[in-house]
C-alpha cells in the first residue's frame, strides 16, 4: 500500500533524495565505500559539503558575504549559539509558538529578552501584529513557521535593526531575501534531510562584536574559518541535504516550489473550511502555515476523532495526529509530500463527512 507521509519531523524526503542516499550508502562516488565509513575529509566528501552549501547559496540567491554552515545540534542549539555570538546587551521576539518561547528563554540567559508580542494566550492561534521594533536592541528574532499550531510569517518583516530568523520548518518553500538578516537557521528534519544537521546561514562581517569569550565549538567563526569540519559534521544527512538541493534546483527552484506548495495548502484548507465537521485551529488565512495545517473536529463532532483516524489510516494515511498542544489532526506538506497525497486525504475527509 502507498504511504501518504504527514508527519511534522522527520518528514518526507522526495523519492530522489532518499534513492541517492541509498546508493551513496552502497557505494559512495564510486569509491567501493559507503558513505557511513568514508572520511569526512576526503576529497569525495568535501565536493558534496562544497556542492551543497554553492546550492543553499543558488537556490537562496544569498549575497556575497554570507556563509553557510553545516552543524550538529539542532536548531534548539541555535536557541543558545545565536544570542552568545550576538547579543550585547537586549534582543527583541515575538512569542508564536513553543519554539519561539524557547529560543527566547536561552536569550535571557545572556542578556534582557524582551517580548513584543505573543499570541501564548490564544494557544499561538494567530501571528501578533502592531508591533514596534525598537531601534535600541542588537537584533530582533522570529520564528518563520510554528510547526505545532499552523501559522506563519510569509513575508520578511521590515525592521529597522539586525534580524535573525528560526526558518527550521519552511526554508525552500518561498523565495527569502537574506539580505535583510544576519542569520538565518534550520533544522533539516522538515525540508531537508534526516535529523542530525543544522543549516546556518550567517552574516560574516556581523560576527566578533560581543565582549564575552565564547566556547571554541560555539563561535561560528570557527565553522566559517573550518568550513564546518573544525570537528567531524553529520556526514549522512549533508549527503541527502546536498541530493534534496540537487532536486529542489531539478523543480525549479524556491519559486517554483512556492506555487505547489501553495496548490497543496490551498486544496486542504479549501476543503476544511467547506467542511461540515471539519474547522481549522488558525481563523485568518494570512495567519494560516502552507507547511503544517492543523485542524481538528467541530464542538458538536469531536467525539469522532479517533474514528477519523482509524477510518483514514487503512488509505495510507499516517501522521495526522494532531500535537497535543493542539489537539484534532495536522497535516505537514512539507515540499517533497507529492499534491496527489493532499488529494487523498481530502477525499478521505469528505467520505467521512459523508457518513455522519
Amino acid at each position: 500500500m502507498k504511504k501518504h507521509n504527514f508527519y511534522a519531523g522527520p518528514s518526507i524526503l522526495s523519492e530522489y533524495a532518499i534513492n541517492n542516499t541509498i546508493e551513496g550508502i552502497r557505494n559512495f562516488a564510486d569509491t567501493g565505500l559507503s558513505v557511513l565509513e568514508i572520511s569526512h575529509r576526503s576529497k569525495e566528501f568535501q565536493a558534496v559539503i562544497d556542492g551543497a552549501s554553492a546550492l543553499v547559496k543558488e537556490l537562496l540567491d544569498i549575497p556575497e558575504g554570507y556563509s553557510v554552515l553545516w552543524l550538529g545540534g539542532g536548531a534548539s542549539l541555535q536557541f543558545c549559539m545565536m544570542p552568545y555570538n550576538f547579543l550585547k546587551t537586549k534582543a527583541a521576539f515575538t512569542d508564536t509558538g513553543t519554539w519561539a518561547h524557547n529560543a527566547i528563554k536561552e536569550a535571557g540567559l545572556f542578556g534582557e529578552a524582551l517580548v513584543l508580542a505573543s499570541s501564548a494566550d490564544a494557544n499561538y492561534s494567530f501571528i501578533p501584529k502592531g508591533y514596534t521594533v525598537p531601534e535600541d536592541v542588537d537584533y530582533f528574532h522570529y520564528t518563520s513557521n510554528n510547526t505545532i499550531y499552523g501559522t506563519e510569517v510569509r513575508k520578511d518583516p521590515d525592521v529597522p535593526v539586525r534580524m535573525i530568523a528560526d526558518m527550521s520548518s519552511d526554508i525552500f518553500s518561498r523565495p527569502v531575501d537574506v539580505s535583510k538578516y544576519d542569520a538565518i537557521y534550520a533544522g533539516a528534519q522538515k525540508n531537508l534531510a534526516p535529523a542530525g544537521v543544522t543549516l546556518v546561514i550567517v552574516k560574516d562581517d556581523a560576527l566578533g562584536h560581543v565582549d564575552r569569550p565564547i566556547p571554541t565549538m560555539l563561535d561560528y567563526r570557527t565553522h566559517i574559518k573550518k568550513g564546518s569540519m573544525f570537528n567531524t559534521p553529520p556526514v549522512l544527512p549533508i549527503f541527502t541535504a546536498y541530493q534534496t538541493l540537487k532536486w529542489y534546483k531539478e523543480l525549479g527552484g524556491v519559486e517554483a516550489i512556492e506555487k505547489i506548495d501553495l496548490e497543496k495548502a490551498k486544496l486542504l484548507y479549501g476543503a476544511i473550511d467547506d467542511s461540515r465537521i471539519f474547522q481549522g485551529t488558525v481563523a485568518d488565512p494570512e495567519d494560516r502555515s502552507i507547511m503544517n495545517v492543523c485542524f481538528v473536529m467541530k464542538p458538536e463532532y469531536k467525539e469522532l476523532e479517533k474514528d477519523f483516524l482509524d477510518f483514514v489510516a487503512p488509505r495510507g494515511i499516517v501522521g495526522i495526529k494532531g500535537h497535543r498542544s493542539v489537539g484534532g489532526f495536522r497535516a505537514s506538506l512539507y515540499n517533497a509530500l507529492p499534491i496527489e497525497s493532499v488529494k487523498v486525504l481530502v477525499d478521505a475527509m469528505k467520505d467521512f463527512e459523508a457518513k455522519h
